[in-house]
């Protein structure tokens, strides 16, 4: 407690000390009642102010406490996690330096979607969420977990990785695909997400769906590309790394993925064979702080900083040498780092097709597009 704050408590128990030494002298007869209650009721009144005083200085030396360790819970999209090994450890070791704290993170990888559910219905109670497409932090915010300006809290409109859809082959490609028309070859078996349950599903959707349009398709010719390439889907994985698992084990000619699973698994020697087309969508990953859970944890400062971090130089580099195309433009000037990216001729974006509201409705509500599609084909 500072010494004037002493002063004062001080000086109020003196007074106090007088007040109950003139009332105990007073004879309580009914003409000196009124004296009486005047000098209780301001007894009284001393008596809160000085209550007031000490829980004041009882609540500030509590808010003013900082625990040694600080527990921060991710959430991300389910191919990120080789990216983390390298990004985490960095800040942890900034934060410490900084603030004297340790933080411990708990982190989850999954399907975007099913990550985005799960962060909706409380199972998984994420700080940060870093997902695949923006329509999953959306639910976020319509589930009031999330506040409506997210977009606009961090650089970038909240996308803090990119990367494009990537054609993987077996050695030596015998199927010979190159472009997005040889998927439709007859006796091909092709992996790729299920679009209601995978960012990485929606985004090959959108991908093999501007392909067709920037051929010229119409509208009927796209749907029936479409129906061709997804005939020789007989299984739709859950999330992205599904996907790769079911590949690895032997299952499909041709596999769709992100280009930056591709890129990290060739740093760690694995080297599989991969085509990028020059005409490609751009998969925007963004990523927000959870306000409702981050708010109860009492870790805002601490979330806020990491998700700040995420854009710096040297967290944007570990990203782009894990094979996310770089957000930072100086991070293009260094040709060693982007060489490992083939440039792109066509590059769509979610607002060339309306934004993800506008998407969703027409390609992934239950009446969708996406749906009239598989049905066609079971039809067929």
């Amino acid at each position: 407690m500072s010494k004037s704050r002493k002063g004062r408590l001080s000086w109020l128990k003196g007074v106090l000390s007088w007040l109950n030494l003139s009332m105990s002298n007073r004879r309580l007869k009914s003409s000196s009642f009124k004296s009486f209650v005047q000098l209780f009721v301001i007894g009284l009144s001393l008596t809160v102010v000085i209550a007031a005083c000490t829980s004041t200085n009882r609540d500030t030396s509590l808010t003013t406490s900082q625990p040694n360790e600080v527990e921060l819970n991710l959430v991300s999209f389910s191919v990120t996690g080789a990216a983390y090994e390298k990004i985490i450890p960095k800040f942890v070791e900034k934060w410490q330096q900084e603030h004297n704290q340790k933080v411990i993170f708990k982190q989850s990888y999954g399907g975007s979607s099913s990550q985005a559910l799960l962060v909706a219905q409380g199972k998984e109670e994420a700080d940060v969420v870093h997902l695949s497409l923006a329509l999953d932090i959306q639910k976020l915010e319509r589930a009031g977990l999330i506040n409506p300006d997210w977009e606009t809290e961090f650089p970038n409109n909240g996308i803090v990785s990119q990367s494009v859809v990537a054609l993987v082959t077996r050695e030596g490609n015998p199927k010979n695909i190159n472009t997005w028309n040889d998927l439709t070859q007859a006796g091909l078996t092709l992996i790729t997400p299920n679009p209601t349950t995978s960012g990485l599903g929606r985004w090959n959707f959108l991908a093999l769906w501007n392909a067709a349009k920037q051929g010229g398709a119409d509208e009927k010719q796209t749907r029936d590309f479409l129906a061709k390439i997804y005939k020789n889907a007989p299984i739709l994985p859950e999330s992205a790394r599904e996907a790769t698992n079911t590949f690895i084990k032997a299952q499909g000619d041709v596999l769709l993925t992100y280009e930056s699973e591709l890129i990290n698994d060739a740093l760690q020697g694995k080297k599989p064979p991969y085509v990028i087309p020059d005409v490609n969508f751009s998969i925007d990953n963004p990523v927000a702080v959870v306000d409702k859970n981050v708010d109860r944890h009492g870790t805002r400062e601490v979330a806020a900083a990491f998700v700040e971090y995420l854009y710096s130089v040297e967290a944007q580099k570990e990203f782009a040498l894990l094979g996310y195309r770089p957000i930072a433009s100086s991070l293009w000037q260094d040709q060693a780092l982007t060489k490992q990216y083939p440039p792109i001729k066509s590059l769509a974006t979610v607002k060339d097709y309306g934004g993800w509201a506008k998407i969703q409705k027409q390609f992934f509500d239950d009446n969708g597009i996406f749906v009239q599609i598989l049905k066609t084909i079971k039809a067929a």
